[in-house]
Protein backbone atom coordinates (compact mmCIF):
# COMPACT_ATOMS: atom_id res chain seq x y z
CA UNK A 1 0.00 0.00 0.00
CA UNK A 2 2.94 2.41 0.51
CA UNK A 3 4.11 2.45 -3.22
CA UNK A 4 -0.12 3.79 -3.82
CA UNK A 5 0.46 6.07 -1.40
CA UNK A 6 3.79 7.13 -2.83
CA UNK A 7 2.34 7.33 -6.50
CA UNK A 8 -0.69 9.70 -5.28
CA UNK A 9 1.78 11.99 -3.26
CA UNK A 10 3.51 12.13 -6.44
CA UNK A 11 0.63 12.98 -8.66
CA UNK A 12 -1.01 15.23 -5.64
CA UNK A 13 2.80 17.45 -6.26
CA UNK A 14 2.70 17.86 -10.01
CA UNK A 15 -0.84 19.22 -9.54
CA UNK A 16 0.27 21.42 -6.52
CA UNK A 17 2.98 22.44 -8.66
CA UNK A 18 1.08 23.04 -12.03
CA UNK A 19 -1.67 24.66 -9.76
CA UNK A 20 0.97 26.95 -8.60
CA UNK A 21 2.19 28.30 -11.92
CA UNK A 22 -1.48 28.62 -13.15
CA UNK A 23 -1.76 30.87 -9.75
CA UNK A 24 0.08 33.20 -11.38
CA UNK A 25 2.11 34.14 -7.95
CA UNK A 26 -1.02 33.67 -5.89
CA UNK A 27 -2.71 36.43 -7.42
CA UNK A 28 -5.92 33.83 -8.96
CA UNK A 29 -7.85 32.23 -6.21
CA UNK A 30 -9.12 29.14 -7.30
CA UNK A 31 -5.51 27.98 -8.38
CA UNK A 32 -4.36 29.18 -4.80
CA UNK A 33 -6.63 27.48 -3.24
CA UNK A 34 -6.12 24.18 -4.79
CA UNK A 35 -2.30 24.24 -4.65
CA UNK A 36 -2.43 24.40 -1.00
CA UNK A 37 -5.18 21.89 -0.82
CA UNK A 38 -2.69 19.93 -3.63
CA UNK A 39 -0.08 20.09 -0.96
CA UNK A 40 -1.43 19.54 2.05
CA UNK A 41 -2.73 16.17 0.44
CA UNK A 42 0.84 15.33 -1.43
CA UNK A 43 2.28 15.45 2.46
CA UNK A 44 -0.47 13.83 3.74
CA UNK A 45 0.22 10.37 1.14
CA UNK A 46 4.10 11.28 1.75
CA UNK A 47 3.69 10.70 5.20
CA UNK A 48 1.49 7.23 5.01
CA UNK A 49 4.50 6.36 2.37
CA UNK A 50 7.32 7.11 4.44
CA UNK A 51 5.40 4.84 7.27
CA UNK A 52 6.65 1.58 5.49
CA UNK A 53 9.24 2.78 3.12
CA UNK A 54 12.99 4.18 3.85
CA UNK A 55 12.96 7.65 3.77
CA UNK A 56 15.57 8.33 0.83
CA UNK A 57 14.13 5.57 -1.45
CA UNK A 58 10.42 7.53 -0.96
CA UNK A 59 11.58 10.87 -1.38
CA UNK A 60 14.15 10.21 -4.18
CA UNK A 61 11.22 8.80 -6.20
CA UNK A 62 9.22 11.70 -5.30
CA UNK A 63 11.08 14.66 -6.14
CA UNK A 64 12.46 12.44 -9.39
CA UNK A 65 9.54 11.74 -11.12
CA UNK A 66 8.10 14.63 -9.70
CA UNK A 67 10.64 16.71 -11.72
CA UNK A 68 10.46 14.93 -14.82
CA UNK A 69 6.77 14.98 -14.83
CA UNK A 70 6.25 18.76 -14.27
CA UNK A 71 9.29 19.07 -16.67
CA UNK A 72 7.49 17.38 -19.27
CA UNK A 73 3.66 19.45 -18.04
CA UNK A 74 5.97 22.58 -18.95
CA UNK A 75 7.11 21.52 -22.45
CA UNK A 76 3.79 20.51 -23.30
CA UNK A 77 1.22 22.61 -21.63
CA UNK A 78 3.13 26.02 -20.69
CA UNK A 79 5.25 25.31 -23.66
CA UNK A 80 8.53 25.57 -22.09
CA UNK A 81 11.42 24.82 -24.00
CA UNK A 82 12.27 21.83 -25.07
CA UNK A 83 16.23 21.92 -24.85
CA UNK A 84 18.88 18.75 -25.18
CA UNK A 85 19.91 20.74 -21.92
CA UNK A 86 16.72 20.24 -20.39
CA UNK A 87 16.43 16.54 -21.44
CA UNK A 88 20.09 15.58 -19.98
CA UNK A 89 19.34 17.10 -17.20
CA UNK A 90 16.31 15.34 -16.43
CA UNK A 91 17.63 12.07 -17.04
CA UNK A 92 20.56 12.67 -15.17
CA UNK A 93 17.87 12.91 -12.19
CA UNK A 94 15.53 9.89 -12.99
CA UNK A 95 19.57 7.84 -13.83
CA UNK A 96 20.39 9.59 -9.79
CA UNK A 97 16.68 8.24 -8.58
CA UNK A 98 17.85 4.16 -9.90
CA UNK A 99 21.25 4.58 -8.13
CA UNK A 100 19.92 5.60 -5.15
CA UNK A 101 17.50 3.00 -5.38
CA UNK A 102 19.89 0.28 -6.15
CA UNK A 103 22.54 1.45 -3.25
CA UNK A 104 25.00 -0.47 -1.97
CA UNK A 105 22.51 -2.80 -0.24
CA UNK A 106 23.21 -1.42 3.34
CA UNK A 107 19.65 -0.73 3.13
CA UNK A 108 18.57 -4.41 3.35
CA UNK A 109 21.12 -5.16 6.13
CA UNK A 110 19.93 -2.24 8.20
CA UNK A 111 16.88 -4.13 9.75
CA UNK A 112 18.69 -7.28 10.74
CA UNK A 113 21.84 -4.90 12.80
CA UNK A 114 19.18 -2.51 14.00
CA UNK A 115 17.75 -6.23 15.71
CA UNK A 116 21.06 -7.21 16.73
CA UNK A 117 21.55 -4.27 18.05
CA UNK A 118 18.79 -4.19 19.90
CA UNK A 119 19.42 -7.72 21.22
CA UNK A 120 16.06 -9.09 19.50
CA UNK A 121 17.53 -11.53 17.09
CA UNK A 122 17.35 -15.56 18.51
CA UNK A 123 20.79 -16.42 18.49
Amino acid sequence: MSWVYLLLAILLEVAGTTSMKLSEGLSRPIPTVLMFVFYVLCFSSLSLALKEMEVGTAYAIWSGLGTAMIALIGVIVFKDAFTVKKVVAVALIIVGCVLLNLGDGAHAQQPAKAQQDAGMTAE
